[in-house]
């Protein structure tokens, strides 16, 4: 009786290493052009690249890396035959210093230099949800520069993004109910056009961005410039607590 006791609480602690060493973990890593072979005797434009590296377990950590990799690459590729080109963060942003250079070859008296400065930070952590918040700002010519705001929700079992109808019960009831909070916070009353202000909602309906940020007490929603508004108007940010937010969610633990 004390040996197969003693067995179970042999395999019992074999099970709980074999979880740990499974579990994901995000190790920051940074990148900019000062870590570029293309830059090491020529003054070349900033970039700057803060990110997360899943480690912990083969597949879901590499399809993790993937999706952050992805990005990255999509946020430097100045056309989209670059974002097919480029299968590393160092192409990229080789490739986004390469454009520059011939910019400026061809165009001396270009007024300032490209920048790039892209970051990915992990804003919720549970067994079953990690949130990472995806923000992208670069200056490649013109009056200014245009940044974004995104979010990648992730299933730390699989590695695979979590869809709407994975987060929410009802995402058509919340959105209903996102509106009021939307109309609350912009001060438009209920019989007002959602558009009366100066906003661009398509056919004068509300809508919510496609992705959504979690944190340990909100969700958070972002249009980007132009989304809804002009440039002027900056990012527009929906705060709704998970208080609020919880009887429309799955994913939040109790």
């Amino acid at each position: 009786m004390n040996n197969k006791i003693i067995t179970l609480i042999l395999i019992g602690l074999l099970v709980t290493a074999c979880n740990k060493e499974k579990s994901i973990q995000l190790n920051a890593e940074s990148l900019t052009e000062g870590d570029l072979k293309i830059c090491n005797n020529a003054k070349c434009p900033e970039v700057t690249i803060n990110y997360l590296k899943a480690s912990g377990n083969g597949n879901v950590a590499e399809k993790i890396n993937e999706k952050i990799t992805s990005f990255i690459i999509s946020s430097l590729s100045m056309a989209e035959d670059e974002k097919e080109k480029a299968k590393t963060i160092e192409e990229a942003a080789t490739t986004f210093i390469e454009s520059f250079n011939a910019d400026r070859a061809r165009f001396p008296d270009m007024a300032a230099d490209y920048f790039a400065e892209i970051s990915v930070n992990e804003i919720y952590n549970s067994p079953k949800h990690i949130c990472l918040e995806l923000r992208q700002y670069l200056y490649t010519g013109g009056a200014h520069g245009y940044g974004t705001t995104s979010f990648l929700n992730i299933d730390p079992d699989s590695g695979e993004e979590l869809t709407a109808n994975e987060l929410f019960k009802n995402k058509k009831g919340f959105t209903v109910f996102a509106e009021k909070k939307f109309r609350e916070q912009q001060k438009i009353a209920q019989d007002e056009s959602i558009n009366d202000p100066g906003f661009w909602f398509e056919n004068d309906s509300f809508h919510l961005p496609n992705t959504v940020g979690f944190t340990q007490d909100s969700l958070i929603f972002v249009y980007n410039q132009y989304d809804i508004a002009s440039y002027a108007e900056g990012p527009i940010e929906l705060k709704i607590s998970l208080k609020e937010a919880k009887p429309y969610l799955k994913i939040i633990e109790d």
